[in-house]
């Protein structure tokens, strides 16, 4: 079911608006008007991990020394590099990089949209079931802790919270999780929600 609800490739460059599926057309096109022309491209993991009561997300909180997006939660990933040979192998990479996951440990699954990203990214998540008997070894220097959180939990609209987000002269809507002490939130929340938005209707289709 997963895999029907994906892509099989990442998103052609004209299709970079399917990322907000909460928001009509109109907000969407003034949204794009107000993101930075240049983007860089990136990728990031998003592995779902098969556990005995349901899938789980496997999550990182991002180190506190870091420059950018320092002590946020995010999917393990990274620029796209000239040696990697597509966004699916990007992603591997960074993972391994960042959390020693093994590729071999990974199982394609399929990719969301391209998410756009107000610092200039243009980011392919590809998504992946995890052997559940995984080991990691994070890297210190880009990964304070890792952590999984079980699918139906991020997928609960009660555990949903909702602010207005401007940018420039637009304002919309974007969404929050909570998650203990921790706070799901900015492209790795919008990257659950489409992947939610994604797998409801195929929940209903299924057999």
């Amino acid at each position: 079911m997963i895999r029907r609800a994906l892509r099989e490739r990442p998103s052609r460059p004209e299709e970079d608006m399917d990322w907000l599926p909460t928001l009509d057309q109109q907000v969407r096109a003034r949204v794009r008007r107000e993101l930075p022309a240049q983007r860089i491209s990136a990728a990031v993991l998003v592995p779902l991990v098969d556990r005995r009561d349901g899938f789980s997300v496997l999550l990182t909180q991002r180190s506190a020394t870091l420059r950018d997006h320092a002590g946020q939660i995010s999917f393990p990933g990274g620029r796209i590099e000239s040696e990697d040979a597509d966004a699916w192998s990007a992603a591997l990479r960074e993972a391994h990089e960042e959390v020693g996951l093994e590729p071999r440990s990974v199982e394609f699954a399929g990719f969301l949209p391209d998410h756009l990203i107000v610092t200039g990214y243009r980011v392919t998540p590809a998504v992946g079931f995890v052997a559940p008997d995984y080991r990691l070894s994070l890297d210190a220097s880009e990964v304070e802790s890792a952590f999984e959180v079980p699918l139906a939990f991020l997928f609960d609209e009660s555990n949903h919270r909702t602010r207005q987000r401007r940018l420039g002269e637009v304002e919309f809507t974007v969404y929050e999780i909570p998650y203990g002490e921790r706070r799901i939130w900015g492209a790795t929340a919008a990257m659950l929600m489409t992947l939610r938005s994604l797998l409801r209707p195929a929940e209903r289709s299924a057999p």
